[in-house]
């Protein structure tokens, strides 16, 4: 569930890109992992650009998530929402192999950054 007041950021398409989240005077921009990417709060029409710019793109990096127990493994987000972002290892390349089954992680919404680096 979106927490209150974040108002969600649609592309022309309808695709989700983000929230914008009244913050004082200004707004804060939060990506669809549930992080902030503003270091301090900005206008409306910037935190549009600042969506519109990011796009989803980022969705399809590689990350590195680190396990309760401190091990390292790398992985790829296969779904991303506000009930929770689900991650899948990505070991030597698995993730995009066909008919591969890779291990499933599921995180909780916002993403922790020490739980999952880019």
């Amino acid at each position: 569930m979106t927490p209150e007041g974040w108002i969600e950021h649609r592309r022309g398409d309808r695709e989700l890109l983000g929230w914008i989240v009244p913050s004082g005077d200004g707004f804060d921009v939060v990506d669809l992992l549930g992080r902030s990417r503003t270091d301090s709060p900005v206008d409306w029409l910037t935190a549009e650009t600042l969506l519109d710019d990011l796009g989803i793109g980022y969705l399809a990096d590689r990350y590195t998530l680190v396990t309760d127990d401190g091990v390292e493994r790398p992985v790829r987000i296969a779904e991303a929402s506000t009930d929770g972002v689900t991650v899948v290892a990505d070991d030597f390349g698995a993730a995009s192999a066909v008919g591969a089954n890779p291990e499933r992680f599921t995180l909780p919404f916002p993403v922790p950054a020490e739980v999952l680096r880019s």
